[in-house]
């Protein structure tokens, strides 16, 4: 063995990878965010995302899981959570009990809601209140455009779909910030201060309407509007789920291309990788199943968080349909013998910011596809760590089939922290280890990703998927 072979078996270097692909690849790599751009700037919203999902689904032979009354080795299914969460999979040709190939994914994203009673006048000009949902730095929120999307539900039950801004010709909203010149008391303040969360208050209008005995005239104007358009009333926003999000589109970011930045990449990056990759495989060895769920920012909590009981109440039904003799063992064993890779992003590290970051143990562009043993905070708090076997079975699977990958930690120690699904599903029995890309600017309104390492995901979900 040379010298450089044996330098390059015994020692471990992470480093930018992009330029090492070859122009095939790069295109197959631009190509993909192509369509991974055009797909989450339809999709701003965990509702929009799962109608999207359910329509990439239906195109690819995936049929409603309710339609089938057994299912054999092949067979592409998929079914739906309250309209907030989709789980699809692709039956293998071995014996469920023998465990299932899981991705899990969320697709909710820190955001501005709604409150309950949001409409309002102060000053002449109409408000939406709302209630920021997740973990944001609230003055990243000000003086910029934002569009407004949801869903209000009226008492005989019909649904009416929101969606104000993203149109060339529709107007945008506004939280407005305060100027300079009068600011220095709130530029003294600790920036988690600087703007409170009662202050994101979304701008609407400014014209009253010609009632004199209208005593709010310009809220009642924006009503109308709103009832014109969309055939509601006040009392219906009091039923309604509408969320305040960035109007920016996905863009590409960089002379060269090589990154992009959009809303919401955390965690519809690593959802729609996890989609596509599904969709993408024939006849695995084992069932493979997408798991995309809602709540992940608040705690996963909910009936359409990874803390509720559907995903194990669909994988008993799928376990039913192709066990004889089924009971809650098969079930049980079916859990206890799954892989699961949390599909989840990391934080890369950020030139910018280095103090926060340790940097042999950081993600960095271009790096592939992220591991990230154990999560949680400080002394792994609130963690779940994966075990050395695991890491070893995964890398094995991305080293065989090509896949650049890169494995670190959510900066210093004693720095913060964060967690994913990944202890839900490890409480399910199962082997479960956080996959996915790497941002910079994560949870703000504007986040950023390097193309190959979304591409790398997308790779690394589909040859999991098809492991035996």
């Amino acid at each position: 063995m040379s010298k450089k072979d044996l330098k390059d078996n015994l020692l471990y270097e992470n480093k930018n990878a992009f330029g090492d692909a070859s122009e095939k690849e790069k295109a197959e790599i631009f190509d993909f965010c192509e369509g991974y751009k055009k797909f989450i700037n339809e999709a701003k919203t965990e509702r929009e995302f799962c109608e999207s999902a359910c329509r990439e689904l239906a195109k690819a032979g995936f049929v409603p899981l309710s339609s089938k009354k057994s299912l054999k080795a092949g067979d592409k299914v998929y079914t739906v959570n309250r309209g907030k969460g989709v789980i699809a999979a692709v039956i293998g040709k071995k014996d469920i009990t023998e465990g299932i190939n899981l991705v899990g994914a969320h697709i909710d994203s820190p955001r501005l809601d709604l409150k309950p009673n949001p409409l309002y006048e102060d000053n002449g000009i109409a408000y939406f209140k709302t209630h920021y949902y997740g973990g944001i730095k609230k003055y990243q929120w000000t003086a910029m455009p934002l569009t407004i999307h949801g869903v209000a539900a009226l008492a005989d039950g019909t649904q009416i779909k929101i969606v104000i801004g993203e149109d060339k010709n529709d107007p945008v909203f506004c939280v407005s910030d305060l100027l300079p010149h009068l600011a220095s008391k709130q530029m003294a303040k600790k920036a988690s201060e600087t703007i409170s969360g009662e202050s994101l208050n979304v701008m609407l209008g400014n014209i009253a309407c010609d009632d004199p005995d209208v005593k709010e005239g310009v809220k009642y104007n924006v009503l109308k509007m709103l009832n014109e358009k969309y055939d509601i009333t006040e009392e219906d926003l009091l039923s309604s789920e509408i969320e305040v999000v960035p109007a920016f589109e996905a863009r590409d970011i960089g002379l060269d291309r090589s990154m992009i930045g959009a809303y919401g990449q955390d965690d519809r990056v690593c959802a729609y990788t996890a989609l596509r990759a599904i969709i993408d495989i024939k006849k695995p060895e084992k069932t493979s199943v997408c798991l995309l769920v809602d709540k992940e920012e608040v705690g996963s909590m909910g009936a359409t968080g990874m803390q509720s009981r559907n995903f194990e109440n669909i994988m008993a039904k799928i376990c039913s349909m192709m066990t004889k003799n089924y009971n809650d063992i098969t079930l049980r064993e079916t859990l206890s013998n799954s892989t699961c890779l949390s599909a989840d992003v990391g934080a890369a590290f950020d030139p910018n910011y280095p103090e926060v970051s340790e940097k042999r143990n950081s993600a960095i562009f271009g790096g592939g596809i992220y591991l990230t043993k154990y999560t949680g905070s400080r002394g792994k708090g609130g963690a779940s760590d994966a075990s050395a076997e695991l890491v070893a079975k995964i890398r094995k699977i991305f080293n065989d089939n090509g896949v650049k990958w890169q494995i670190g930690e959510l900066g210093k120690v004693d720095e913060g922290g964060g967690g994913t699904i990944a202890q839900f599903v490890a409480n399910l029995d199962m082997d479960v280890i956080d996959a996915g890309v790497a941002l910079m600017s994560m949870h703000s309104p504007y986040e950023l990703s390097s193309k190959f390492d979304v591409y790398m995901t997308y790779k690394g979900y589909r040859e999991f998927y098809t492991e035996a």
